[in-house]
């Protein structure tokens, strides 16, 4: 295990050991965790990183109920699909 120094403000100090107390852990404990959850997130790529977001964050919506709602207020719109491709004819 490596170690490394860090100046860290005082307030994030502070609020770093609010959550310790708070989760029953140790400073070092909550900063490993920290830096792993971090390096877990920054190594996704693209739209992996995206995925899920709002669940992650506690929302309970649908996505796709979430767009025909909004769809909806669209006078004609309605649910759009894409149209058919006509087959060529050989």
């Amino acid at each position: 295990m490596g170690r490394f120094l860090v100046d860290v403000p005082a307030e994030d100090v502070r609020k770093l050991d609010e959550i310790a107390k708070r989760e029953g852990k140790s400073r070092a404990a909550v900063l490993r965790e920290a830096v792993s959850n971090y390096l877990e997130a920054s190594g996704k790529e693209g739209f992996e990183k995206y995925f899920g977001l709002w669940e992650r964050h506690g929302s309970t919506v649908d996505g796709l109920e979430y767009e025909r709602k909004l769809r909806g207020e669209w006078p004609g719109v309605g649910d759009l699909t894409p149209p058919k491709k006509k087959s060529k004819a050989a």
